[in-house]
């Protein structure tokens, strides 16, 4: 039977050997256990060409246990640590994946979706419990004001209500979610798409030392890996799987971002965006994919989100409504007194009761309840709207409420 140790040196090195994703590597893990998988890929049996010739590949420049061995070393310095499916730490969400099927799907990144084999963590909170309530948000890395202002405004209203926020710790939108978030004082984690020691962007790397501190830095890469294009599109599914929704607050018409939604929809995640202007090339990918896609949903701010990922009965977001005013509390005959008063010159009762279609008795009633509401004003000649700047209710919640 194999210890723990070489499991994990196993993964990591199975790791190294082909990219984060592969769909065969995962199934001969779950065939055979990490270490059979290894010792089958060295000795040449992979199951397709495209692995093998991976493989090869790797193999003709160092030795994959080696490297292992190496990567494993590196991480203790950093203070950081591996984590696999065997711990109590892993995020089970990220089984899902097992299952994700991208329609007309040709490319490998996205054909190669498997689950992770193993993850680098650098920070203190346990992984699984961070992903536990988590919501990603992703968007655009050239963001406009209105999409940095909205992506701050969800990081820090998530982090408020002790959801954890999720994103790629890049310029934009990401960046913009990950400060929210840290403003108030909450969790936010950062799934890059090279070794936990590589801050990438560079000029995100104070953030990325704060996140460390609060939060959780991810990646399915070890240290000192190399940000290649690829790995970004790669990394992508992690953040769709791993949390229990993904809003998306900008999009060109081509963004990375458009394809995190679109796996986080395809592993059963709710996929959210958020309506920019229609004169935005930063929302047009947004637009489309709200146009094209049934089952992403459009939401405004915090509530919407909350609706979509929390519990049943207890996160549903208030309707919109336009602010409450007075005239909206009276009864139908008390309106309709209102109604026919007029703003200047005033008018007798009988006059009001005649053009309001009700007795003098209801009429007076109804224009002494109004006059106490400040809506009307008597004078020697009858009646008459109050002022617009004197109809101010005494009610609770009325003050300064136009009518």
């Amino acid at each position: 039977m194999t210890s723990k140790d070489d499991r994990l040196l196993a993964r990591v090195a199975l790791t190294w050997l082909a990219e984060p994703g592969t769909r065969s590597v995962h199934r001969l893990v779950e065939q055979l256990g990490p270490v059979a998988a290894l010792d089958l890929l060295l000795d040449g049996g992979a199951p397709d060409r495209a692995l093998r010739a991976a493989v090869d590949a790797r193999s003709t420049s160092d030795d994959a246990r080696a490297v292992a061995e190496q990567a494993l070393a590196r991480t203790e310095r950093l203070g950081a640590r591996v984590i696999t499916p065997e711990d109590d730490e892993w995020p089970a969400g990220v089984a899902d994946l097992r299952r994700l099927l991208l329609p007309g799907a040709e490319r490998r990144v996205d054909l190669e979706t498997a689950p992770p084999l193993c993850f680098w963590v650098r920070g203190a909170w346990p992984l699984g419990q961070a992903l536990e309530r988590s919501v990603a948000v992703v968007g655009a890395r050239a963001a406009t004001p209105y999409g940095t202002h909205v992506a701050t405004e969800l990081g820090y209203g998530l982090a408020d209500r002790d959801w954890t926020v999720v994103s790629g710790g890049a310029f934009g939108i990401d960046s913009a979610a990950h400060r929210g978030a840290l403003t108030a004082g909450g969790r936010t984690v950062a799934v890059l798409a090279c070794g936990v020691d590589r801050p990438y962007p560079m000029g995100n790397a104070a953030l990325f030392d704060r996140i460390a501190e609060t939060g959780l830095l991810v990646s399915e890469w070890m240290p000192g890996a190399d940000p290649l294009r690829p790995r970004f599109l790669i990394r992508n599914r992690v953040i769709a799987a791993g949390t229990l929704g993904t809003v998306l607050v900008e999009a060109a018409a081509r963004s990375g971002a458009t394809q995190t939604l679109n796996r986080a929809i395809g592993v059963g995640r709710p996929g959210m965006v958020v309506p920019g202007p229609v004169t935005s090339a930063m929302s047009v990918g947004a637009h489309e994919l709200l146009r094209e896609h049934s089952k992403a949903r459009l939401v405004t701010g915090v509530a919407h989100v909350l609706e979509e990922v929390g519990r049943i009965g207890y996160d549903l977001a208030p309707p919109a409504r336009a602010p409450e005013r007075l005239r909206d509390q009276l009864d139908d005959e008390a309106a309709q007194v209102l109604e026919v008063l007029p703003r200047r010159k005033p008018v007798s009762l009988e006059s009001v009761a005649a053009r309001a279609g009700v007795d003098l008795r209801t009429a007076m009633r109804k224009l002494s309840m109004l006059e106490e509401l400040a809506l009307v004003v008597r004078r020697d000649a009858g009646y008459a709207l109050a002022p617009p700047d004197k109809r101010v209710g005494p009610a609770a919640g009325t003050t300064n409420t136009p009518v």
